[in-house]
């Protein structure tokens, strides 16, 4: 039996956003950026967390009586307060909630724990062209765990796709792609002292990651290339970071990248920072009209890049 173990979050059956195909994305706990626009805020810490969900609780204290540091109170109007800077995650406040509204986020789980799950799934795979993704968080802060994975999923003829923001040490990644079918590469802006702004990192090792991966291209001959950029308003949604972009991979990359996805903002998980007690500076920006997605996308087309591989994605506001 393997000693192997992974923090992961949980995992999403049937999805046909992280790859072809139906999909079984494991999403891991874990990762070195901090853009303002995450949509899987609970991912950003390695740690465990615990949240509150309101629409389940019937305020009967029970998890507050519980709680053996104290952490745990009431507000003014009713919600419940967690402490979370000395919050440990013990999750003896889960585990007493009658009304089970409170989760704990996170879970360590073996190697063979996580083969039985997304076996379980085999038939779509195999009926759909689709297979399993890691996602995240960054899964490669987890290489070894995700190389053995990916490679028993090889092992069972499984697709497999891994979903990275790129910064992470090159030797993660020359040990988890020989076992990758599909590289989903985020690329959210081109302009250094941007990406530091909107992520809290620089962008030279995401980019040298990606020249890295086509020098030895050769060596990963069945690899298919995805590029993903978010289109977030005010920030990576410009002209010239699309033009920028698009000019990198044409010179960089050459006819490696397969797709280039432009991922239209999505504020669906506001709810998620509320329950996280964190505050979402994009909590009040719209959806993208068309109108506006289809400016982007054609900035995008203008940039050298082929045309025909580029991909709108995501949904938009419907203009009244």
């Amino acid at each position: 039996m393997s000693a192997l173990t992974a923090r992961i979050l949980h995992l999403q059956r049937f999805s046909t956003e992280d790859g072809p195909g139906i999909r079984t994305t494991v999403f891991f706990k874990g990762c070195p950026l901090r853009c303002g626009w995450c949509h899987n805020p609970e991912s950003m810490v390695s740690n465990f967390q615990i949240q509150w969900l309101e629409t389940r609780c019937i305020g009967c204290n029970t998890c507050i009586q519980t709680c053996p540091q104290g952490n745990l109170s009431r507000s003014e109007d009713g919600g419940l307060r967690i402490d979370r800077d000395r919050c440990s995650a013990c999750g003896r406040c889960v585990e007493a909630c009658p009304a089970n509204a409170l989760e704990m986020l996170g879970r360590i789980i073996t190697i063979e724990e996580l083969m039985g799950e997304v076996l379980k799934d085999r038939s779509y795979y195999e009926t759909s062209g689709g297979g399993v993704t890691a996602s995240g968080g960054e899964p490669a802060l987890q290489a070894d765990f995700v190389t053995e994975f990916f490679r028993r999923l090889k092992a069972e003829n499984i697709s497999t796709a891994l979903d990275t923001c790129g910064f992470v040490s090159p030797s993660a990644l020359e040990k988890i792609l020989p076992f990758t079918d599909f590289l989903l590469f985020d690329l959210k802006e081109i302009d250094n002292e941007k990406h530091c702004s909107f992520t809290s990192v620089d962008n030279q090792r995401i980019l040298q990651n990606l020249l890295m991966i086509s020098q030895h291209i050769n060596e990963f001959s069945h690899l298919h290339i995805w590029i993903r950029t978010p289109l977030i308003p005010g920030a990576t949604a410009r002209r010239e970071n699309l033009q920028g972009i698009g000019a990198f991979l044409a010179q960089a990359l050459g006819d490696k990248v397969e797709r280039w996805e432009l991922c239209a903002f999505n504020n669906l998980c506001r709810d998620k920072y509320r329950r996280l007690g964190m505050k979402w500076e994009y909590q009040a920006t719209p959806l993208l009209t068309t109108e506006e997605l289809d400016e982007l996308t054609a900035y995008a087309r203008s940039s050298g890049f082929p045309a025909d591989l580029i991909i709108p994605t995501g949904a938009t506001r419907v203009q009244v």
